[in-house]
């Protein structure tokens, strides 16, 4: 077994070491030190039901640990004549990801600790979706740990938070770098099912919306042209290129999907209460309802990302904005409205080299091409971007 199906199987071992009354930070420690053992033994023994094997020897690991401390404790407590704890009471628990939302813990921290521990993301690829360096999340993950290792784990968390953590699960999925969409959007389909909210309609719809054309937002990398398809089509592995949305090929795309979402997104705006999921939904609907690249309608898409700022000011809706903008009212437009955009943001130079080229300066463009590509967190993107850069070098 490969370490990407190891770690696919990390967030069910921790849960179910969780739900049979493992502290969670406890939990995780076991489950790594199993993780360890499983990839010393199973490549001269593997086992016949890899899951099984490790929650038996992660929660051997945990009794092993639990009784340690419990044994450490009752020295110290006997040494200073302090009367001894009762003994570890082992009992069920809530759902990993509403675990993780506990209330003791402040969204951000709660959205760390889920996207590290469930959705099986590494720490940099967490810092890079909130924007901070690696170390400051590395601390705020530890931090959300120690918080919760104070408390019982047997309060329900945030709805809300558990809308965050699942969005930019499906976020990171979809990139290509890590194959967690599927499972974020099953898991909204779960969420949908339970909770009667507009924005969980909302996230659900977009969900459903952007997974339709997944199939053609990737190529292989001897592609030649837009829409070719390599052995991992549509998967963005290593060996794929990233195809952008005005050149995939929209055949592809599943139409009953797109149908499906867009039925969820009218439902979730028939409440009126707009929430952000709802608006990002509304922005993917105009898109897959364009027949072509040329008929996408950008001035009610600009019109949705004001919509959308007015209830959640982010820098990356900002960015999709300016994009936007460029379409609707001229790439200078679409340049002036970026300059309000932060240099750190990602994406931010791969959106000035496209508005440039849109602009015809294109040794500009070739120019900020080439560094978006040095900047590319995936291999998909990092080939599409540096593939663009020659060919405007050539254009030259």
């Amino acid at each position: 077994m490969t370490a990407p199906d190891l770690r696919a199987l990390t967030p069910q071992v921790i849960n179910a070491l969780v739900r049979r009354g493992a502290d969670f930070a406890a939990a995780e420690d076991a489950v790594q030190d199993a993780l360890v053992d499983a990839l010393r033994v199973w490549c001269t023994d593997p086992p016949r039901d890899p899951r099984a094997w490790l929650i038996a020897v992660a929660w051997r690991k945990f009794l092993d640990s639990a009784r340690s401390d419990t044994a450490r404790r009752r020295r110290e407590q006997r040494a200073v004549g302090e009367p001894e704890s009762a003994p570890l009471v082992v009992d069920d628990s809530l759902w990993l990801y509403f675990l993780c939302a506990h209330p003791a813990l402040p969204m951000p921290s709660a959205i760390a600790l889920t996207l590290r521990a469930v959705g099986g993301l590494t720490t940099r690829q967490i810092a890079w979706a909130f924007l901070v360096p690696e170390a400051t999340m590395a601390q705020r993950i530890s931090r959300a740990k120690r918080t919760l290792a104070g408390h019982r784990l047997d309060r329900p968390g945030d709805v809300a938070t558990v809308l965050r953590v699942l969005y930019l699960v499906f976020n990171e999925g979809y990139t290509g770098e890590v194959d967690l969409a599927a499972e974020a959007l099953r898991l909204t389909r779960q969420l949908a099912a339970i909770v009667d909210h507009p924005e969980v309609r909302g996230l659900l719809a977009l969900m459903v919306l952007h997974h339709a054309r997944r199939p053609a937002r990737f190529g292989g990398a001897a592609r030649g042209g837009a829409g070719g398809r390599g052995p991992g089509a549509g998967q963005g592995g290593d060996d794929d290129e990233l195809i952008p949305l005005a050149e995939q090929d929209r055949t592809r795309w599943d139409a009953d999907a797109i149908a499906e979402g867009i039925a969820i997104l009218r439902a979730a705006l028939s409440s009126d209460q707009l929430g952000e999921y709802q608006a990002q939904a509304a922005i993917a609907a105009l898109h897959a309802d364009a027949r072509s690249a040329a008929e996408t309608d950008w001035v009610q898409i600009v019109e949705w990302y004001d919509e959308l700022l007015a209830i959640r000011d982010s820098p990356v809706a900002r960015l999709g904005r300016a994009v936007a903008v460029g379409h609707a009212d001229g790439p200078h437009a679409g340049l002036a409205a970026l300059a309000g955009v932060p240099d750190t943001v990602p994406r931010r130079t791969a959106a000035r080299a496209h508005l440039h080229a849109e602009a015809g300066e294109v040794g500009v463009a070739a120019e900020l091409y080439a560094r978006a590509a040095a900047e590319a967190t995936s291999m998909p993107e990092r080939r599409f971007l540096a593939r663009r850069a020659a060919e405007l070098r050539r254009a030259q």
